[in-house]
């Protein structure tokens, strides 16, 4: 195997990782933090020293001192997928990853949305779906392609005058203005694989309540004109579960898939909610790099939970593996590149 020598240390730097469904962005950051803060990799040596290895605390001005940290685009707890991170001035760097083009899979469940427009959230309104054929999404696709205007989700941290767009839905404050939409660019979008009713994701079983739904209509008395949000069922036929695809995407920064899935549901006369969503790709980092290209990998998350279980023996090139597998996919920002001999 390969020795990795790398007779500058420490480095700034910045890689990828496989964020895994389930953990927020930043839980995922802070459980790397433990690991990168106690590696000469990106520490100095006397510092490690003089410290000693343990907990590094993850907020504060001592959080800073000990190394910074941070992730190029926040994946929402369902997504998995590539997760960009900078380490020390590679922070600065991470800007560059936020309007990049981005690579996406996502599964879409029809018949149902929800407040997040995902399956996190509760069921906002069913509506029917036997009638919505793969002819009829690949169609209303069209309208998705190239430079469009979208709008983000009511349900989101964004602010309109001060206060969260969420506040506004969940108290039933009026909007006091429209949500301004994005002008955002879908470089491609297609159907990767029609599932129909052979897959096993179900709707939300937690569902708005009459005074939640309520509130969302009065949210948006001031942008639409007599909002009604109210359930339009379908008789059911056996345990028939509703119809499910999987799209691809290769979109601009700032693109919510979400709001794609939600809106491509009521242009086919239905609704609809993300079950699953992997980020495929964010710039030259890709769970499949393209061989003989400037593309990059991702270390799987595995390495790293085991790792912070147990960081394991030294090899003979001096590093753990998960330090071996950063190097083996990390961008210098400053100091040398890594040089491999034999």
């Amino acid at each position: 195997m390969p020795k990795v020598t790398l007779p500058q240390l420490p480095v700034s730097g910045i890689f990828a990782i496989m964020k895994p469904s389930g953990p927020t962005s930043m839980s995922v950051i802070n459980d790397l933090k433990q690991l990168v803060g106690n590696s000469r990799l990106f520490v100095e040596a006397d510092k490690l020293e003089k410290r000693g290895k343990g907990k590094i605390p993850i907020r504060g001005k001592r959080a800073r001192e000990v190394v910074k940290i941070g992730q190029g685009g926040t994946l929402d707890p369902l997504a998995d997928g590539v997760l960009v991170v900078g380490v020390g001035k590679g922070t600065k760097r991470l800007n560059e990853f936020l309007d990049c083009v981005k690579e996406y899979r996502t599964t879409a469940l029809l018949g149902c949305e929800t407040d997040t427009y995902d399956s996190e959230g509760s069921r906002v309104r069913v509506a029917p779906w036997r009638h919505v054929t793969r002819e009829a999404v690949e169609s209303a696709l069209n309208k998705f392609r190239g430079e469009i205007h979208q709008a983000p989700p009511i349900f989101s941290a964004l602010k309109m005058e001060g206060r969260p767009l969420y506040e506004y839905a969940r108290k039933g404050i009026p909007l006091p203005r429209p949500i301004e939409k994005r002008k955002v660019t879908i470089h491609s979008l297609d159907i990767l694989e029609w599932k129909g009713s052979d897959h096993q994701f179900r709707w939300p079983e937690k569902e708005f309540t009459s005074d939640e739904k309520k509130a969302m209509e009065k949210a948006l008395e001031g942008v639409e004109e007599n909002p009604i949000i109210k359930d339009e069922l379908e008789p059911a036929v056996g345990d028939e579960s509703p119809t499910a695809f999987v799209l691809s995407m290769k979109v601009s920064g700032g693109t919510y898939v979400r709001s794609i899935v939600h809106d491509l549901g009521h242009a086919v006369g239905s609704a609809a909610h993300v079950v699953t969503l992997t980020r495929s790709r964010q710039g030259r980092f890709a769970l499949e790099p393209v061989a003989d290209s400037e593309d990059k990998g991702c270390v799987p998350w595995d390495v790293f939970s085991r790792a912070s279980e147990s960081e394991g023996d030294v090899g003979e090139d001096g590093w753990t593996q998960w330090e071996r597998k950063v190097v083996d996919r990390l961008e210098i920002v400053e100091g040398p590149r890594p040089q491999k001999t034999s």
